[in-house]
């Protein structure tokens, strides 16, 4: 499969490619409807959005080019998918990003896991799937599918992957155990685009240990051998902490990152969630901020790193500057495997389940509550409310129910939206 990065000359003629055929795609929309003012304003969002991603590095993918990690390759139909968003001007925009954990199950015990406590029985995969294709049908353009271990429970993973048409690129993140060739079969047959993998440390004797069990990092370089063999793409994640960007490993992560064939990388900047709400995590200066931008950006604009993984770091995504925080249906929304809605990951709070409530009703009630897009980042501006809230109630797992996640939710203080979305949200009519 071909696997290059763009650069120079050739990246801004692939911009100017990707906007004649945005807007010959709205053209032909507008020739039918003739809402010409609808047709402009789709077409002015759309090139602030884009304009978001010249500091990417843009990866290829056979013939399909992406600009970010969840931004659908181009061109496809689910790259469209992801376009149709900035066309709507009734209502709420659309999510266009849903992670979606298949099960519970997992025999590793990594130190950042946000799932730690999220205890339960696996909701029915009727419901699971009946969620999945609303959130489809309402716009979702990217779908994350994890666990706990998604090949631990193949059957259920099989199926939801299954239900998503093309309307939707789908990314399958795993540590490696349990993959098989035959499963890798079967995963091609759908939208599968990415296998993701963790990788903590370039170290395998680190890695083992921060994952919890002595063979994580044989079972993670069988898996990826696997998936070069099936010819499906490989990216990787990775939670640093602050001194890794300051002792030299994050460059060595980057180059174990490209000897092992990765073609993007996302750097996750640490939450106090889950395994760590309790804990917290390290705070970072306007100093620290800056240094990981510009080490990220290195690896994405400079071409003597035109060989290395494109990077996806949540600290630049994250920026007010950005896209801010777009968790609870902006663009982002959580469905763990017990059929808890979450406004993303990392924030531990429900604002239904599933099993007892109508995916759709609760679906409307969280995107109601996070109608602005904030500047702060809210799992970590409220992670004590939460851990607060955990200990005073004496509960023993998470996220926290629908009435104690109501009551943090009113204590949340509304921040001003990121300019991007306050210009995009604006009542064009």
């Amino acid at each position: 499969m071909k696997k290059y990065k763009l650069h120079g000359i050739h990246k801004q003629i692939f911009i100017l490619r990707v906007k004649i055929h945005v807007f010959l795609y709205f053209f032909l929309r507008f020739l039918k409807d003739w809402k010409l003012r609808e047709f402009f304003f789709t077409l002015l969002r759309l090139n602030c959005f884009l304009g978001k991603f010249s500091h990417n590095k843009f990866a290829q993918l056979g013939l399909k080019i992406r600009l970010d990690m969840y931004v659908p390759g181009f061109p496809s139909r689910a790259f469209f998918t992801a376009c149709n968003k900035f066309a709507v001007f009734s209502g709420k925009l659309p999510c266009v990003v849903a992670l979606v954990s298949v099960t519970s199950a997992c025999t590793y015990r990594c130190g950042h896991c946000y799932q730690r406590l999220d205890l339960g029985k696996d909701v029915d995969l009727d419901k699971l799937i009946a969620a999945v294709r609303h959130l489809q049908d309402s716009g979702v353009a990217f779908f994350n599918i994890e666990g706990g271990e998604p090949f631990l429970a193949p059957d259920r993973l099989l199926a939801l992957c299954r239900e998503i048409d093309d309307r939707s690129e789908i990314w399958v993140n795993t540590t490696g155990h349990k993959v098989t060739k035959e499963l890798l079969a079967q995963l091609k047959q759908t939208n599968l685009t990415v296998i993701m993998f963790s990788l903590h440390s370039h170290e395998p004797e680190k890695f083992n240990e921060f994952m919890g069990v002595p063979d994580a990092w044989q079972n993670m370089i069988n898996a990826i051998k696997l998936c070069h063999a099936a010819r499906i793409p490989v990216a990787f994640n990775s939670c640093l902490p602050l001194q890794d960007f300051k002792n030299g490993n994050f460059e060595k992560l980057m180059q174990k990152a490209k000897d092992l064939g990765g073609f993007l990388i996302q750097i996750i900047k640490p939450k106090p969630s889950g395994a760590w709400l309790e804990s917290g995590v390290e705070e970072y200066t306007a100093h620290d901020f800056k240094l990981v931008k510009a080490k990220v950006n290195r690896y994405n604009l400079l071409p003597e790193y035109a060989d290395f993984p494109a990077i996806s770091a949540q600290i630049i995504e994250e920026d007010p500057d950005m896209f801010g925080c777009t968790a609870g249906g902006t663009d982002r929304v959580y469905l763990n495997a017990k059929g808890d809605v979450q406004p993303c990951e990392f924030l531990n709070i429900s604002f239904g389940n599933i099993a007892e409530e109508d995916f759709e009703e609760i679906y409307k009630r969280m995107r109601e509550s996070f109608k602005t897009p904030q500047t702060t980042i809210i799992c970590e501006k409220h992670a004590r409310d939460v851990h607060q809230a955990y200990v005073e109630n004496k509960l023993t797992r998470l996220p926290l129910p629908k009435e104690l996640s109501q009551q943090v939710c009113a204590k949340m203080k509304k921040d001003k939206p990121t300019p991007l979305y306050k210009m995009i949200e604006q009542d064009y009519k």
